[in-house]
């Protein structure tokens, strides 16, 4: 069996075309013209059947591959549902970069998400995403690229070796719901708009974060997680993605949940997702992961053969093959009565109603997103946005009086980053029409530069160590730029220790005997364990930024410098580097117990910087608007209501006094604690943030931070969400200073109560 290359085609893809020659079907003439398909005044479900139906049964099998050959006889144009933007529209099957110098030869590239999640803020990104939802509506009006874009990765980054981590906003699910809720809203053009601006897709559903550890590989894994964990921990960004956003696809996971492939768990994509979530919409699909529904049978060993492996995911409800499955062993399964024709209708009806919403058949004088092209690409604004993206993501992990530096005088650059280009995009990423360079950025700052490389990232080799040593003893300031990338993780690749690679900590150290200020500018998704560099009184300022993307080196350089003030925190937590020792990945629980500490900051606290860590170039005063409240569970919440989650608890008025010299922003976490419903307790839950922007020195803002019911909930072993009764706490920030205490009064009453699986599979309910 030759397992379906994901990474392969990934790495060819942008040899491939997205389209045929015909970017649009011909609804004003010839056969497609007849059906109800191209009848604007029909509803997107009956326009899709009347197509299904004219299809023999042949047609609609080799139409159910996300690279679909479309229906010559009837004009309907090849189609490939890949397409890729993850932080800027990128390589994939579906599109496709022109040569350098031609129009669609570019897109501006954003920070990875994770540096988007370390802003903690919403509306920038609302803004991101609307500046690449237009960037891939343009590339997909010229047959750059599709309609149907396979973004977001919304899977909680659990555990610090995950190698696409990189590709989340981070470790908490609160934060990722939000994230995500505002990123569909910019991709998609609004919530649950009748006519999408693209079709984003939420993935890897659920509970997919491995890739390839100790030998134990994503396509064979079986993740066994507890109702409890599934329900507070695993599922809540997916919740918040298709009931609250209402994306328009889901991606299901390579991995078993529970004992069953997730493409094919009807518990999983019609119990919960589409009965339970209300998800069930016209123009609603789930595609398979690249390669998952092969895994169905040849790595889970979970059906026969392909046929059984077919037949197990369209009838649970994965409508679209990302492999070969589908169109290979659909026509065995149907000879065998393994699925019914109406199962079969169901996922292309599915599929052609999104793309009737998308406005892919109709007339394109009746459709506002049709004139979108090569001028809405990488506009002004546009780089401007990656510019601040970049700028609020980044994270002052430490600073001895060093930062801001001044800007004159020589600076030695060295490190694996401290000339990187494509490094700085991290993965899934397209061709930016720049990319700035610390080279570059230092010397547009003004300094004198002397470069080295010194190291590789993972290199044993001290060769460059004199080059860079001499370079730093001629220089005023030294900046050494280094971490980890994509050779260390990445997708199919988890790490098996967070320490910093090869010899990089070596120079590091030979670098702050130099005795001049020594700057570590940190790269990377996932973190590493910083404790040398914290502890070393030799390295004067840490900065970590991530996977900066096109405007890194303007970016990191305007903070260095000063021009603009630190303020991003960070979105997961940094272990120390004993913590892979403790806990093997394949652990999927949250709690802490028998060979496991503990993850994330709800459940560890001995972390090196904690979740939520970041430092400023001045000091504030945080009070808040009022010192206690108290509510009642009759008024807030309506037992078993699906949605009454959502609704506020109260809004919370803070008073952010800049009390320092030097404008910034702040970023304010508010943490819940109390010692209510079941143990064990969290240390602590985030509940709510908000990013206040440039208050100046001496300056207050009023920062107004929303905290849901939900949010105060707690799950029960069961998986079901209670608002229980008693009384808790809030926190500022990281500290227990800036308490405020309120009481909830009543019965605990029922939020949503968790739909069970039945009794065919793995159980759920762990010990």
């Amino acid at each position: 069996m030759v397992r379906f290359d994901f990474l392969g085609w990934l790495a060819l893809s942008f040899l491939s075309s997205a389209f045929a020659a015909d970017v649009f079907p011909d609804c004003t003439s010839g056969p497609l013209s007849k059906l109800a398909i191209c009848d604007t005044s029909r509803d997107p479900v009956a326009r899709a059947r009347s197509l299904v139906a004219a299809m023999t049964l042949e047609e609609k099998i080799n139409n159910t591959r996300f690279d679909s050959p479309g229906l010559p006889r009837l004009g309907l144009p090849a189609y490939n549902w890949w397409s890729e933007a993850l932080h800027g529209v990128a390589r994939s099957r579906g599109v496709h970069f022109a040569d350098s110098g031609e129009d669609f030869s570019y897109a501006t590239s954003f920070p990875a998400p994770i540096g988007l999640g370390s802003a903690f803020d919403d509306e920038l990104v609302k803004q991101v995403a609307t500046v690449i939802s237009t960037e891939a509506r343009a590339f997909g009006n010229t047959g750059h690229g599709g309609l149907d874009y396979w973004t977001p990765n919304i899977n909680p980054f659990k555990d610090p070796r995950w190698g696409r981590g990189q590709e989340t906003p981070g470790e908490d699910a609160l934060h990722t719901a939000r994230y995500v809720y505002h990123l569909i809203d910019g991709l998609q053009g609004g919530i649950g708009p009748a006519h999408p601006k693209i079709v984003a897709t939420c993935k890897h559903f659920a509970a997919y974060d491995l890739e390839d550890w100790d030998g134990i590989e994503r396509y064979a894994f079986d993740a066994i997680v507890s109702s409890q964990d599934l329900a507070e921990y695993y599922f809540p960004p997916f919740k918040t993605c298709t009931r609250d956003a209402k994306v328009d696809a889901v991606m299901c996971s390579y991995n078993s949940l529970n004992g069953i492939p997730t493409c094919a768990d009807p518990w999983l994509l019609q119990t919960l997702l589409r009965e339970h979530w209300q998800w069930e919409a016209p123009g609603h699909w789930v595609t398979g992961d690249c390669g998952a529904i092969q895994n169905i049978y040849a790595d889970h060993h979970y059906a026969a053969d392909g046929a059984h492996a077919a037949a197990a995911a369209i009838k649970a409800g994965t409508d679209l093959d990302c492999g070969d499955v589908f169109p290979r062993f659909l026509g065995e399964a149907a000879e065998q009565g393994l699925f019914s024709n109406r199962t079969l209708d169901r996922a292309l009806t599915r599929l052609y109603s999104s793309l009737v919403k998308l406005g892919y058949f109709d007339p394109a004088d009746d459709q506002p997103y049709r004139s979108l092209g090569w001028k809405d690409v990488s506009t002004t604004q546009a780089e401007q946005l990656a510019y601040t993206a970049t700028v609020e993501g980044l994270v002052l992990l430490k600073n001895e009086k060093t930062l801001p530096l001044k800007k004159n005088g020589t600076v030695a650059l060295i490190g694996p980053y401290a000339n990187a280009t494509t490094q700085m995009l991290g993965n899934y990423y397209g061709f930016p029409k720049y990319l700035r360079t610390l080279l570059w950025g230092a010397s547009n700052a003004g300094f004198k530069v002397r470069y080295a490389p010194g190291t590789d990232i993972d290199s044993d080799s001290t060769e460059g160590f004199d080059d860079a040593l001499s370079a730093a003893n001629d220089a005023d300031v030294i900046i050494y730029a280094g971490g980890i990338d994509n050779d260390i993780e990445a997708e199919s690749k988890d790490r098996t220790t967070i320490v910093w690679p090869g010899n990089q900590l070596d120079l590091i150290d030979q670098l702050a005997d130099v005795g001049k200020p020594l700057v570590v500018v940190q790269f990377g998704g996932g973190q590493v364990d910083d404790s040398s560099l914290l502890e070393n009184d030799g390295v004067g300022a840490l900065l970590w930024a991530g996977y900066p993307g096109q405007a890194a080196g303007a970016a990191i350089f305007d903070v260095l410098t000063g021009k603009v003030a630190p303020a991003g925190r960070l979105p997961v937590t940094q272990y120390p580097a004993s913590y892979v020792d403790e806990v093997p990945m394949t652990d999927m629980s949250l709690r802490p117990g028998s060979g496991n500490p503990g993850r994330t900051y709800r459940w560890y606290d001995e972390a090196v910087l904690p979740f939520g860590y970041g430092l400023h170039y001045t000091t504030f005063d945080v009070s808040w608007g009022k010192s206690s409240g108290s509510y009642d569970t009759a008024t807030l919440a309506k037992s078993g209501t699906n949605a009454s989650d959502t609704s506020i608890l109260d809004t919370f008025s803070l008073t952010v006094k800049n009390t320092g010299k030097v404008t910034s922003d702040y970023v304010a976490l508010v943490f819940l604690t109390g010692d209510v419903g079941p143990k064990p307790y969290p240390i602590k839950t985030l509940v709510g943030y908000k990013r206040a922007k440039q208050i100046k020195p001496g300056q207050s803002q009023t920062v107004k931070v929303e905290v849901t019911v939900g949010a105060v909930a707690r799950y029960a072993t069961n998986g079901d969400q209670v608002l229980y009764a008693g009384e808790y706490e809030l926190h500022i920030d990281n500290g227990k200073e800036g308490t405020l205490s309120f009481v909830v009064k009543g019965e605990d009453k029922l939020l949503d109560a968790f739909p069970q699986p039945d009794g065919n599979r793995t159980s759920i309910t762990l010990h």
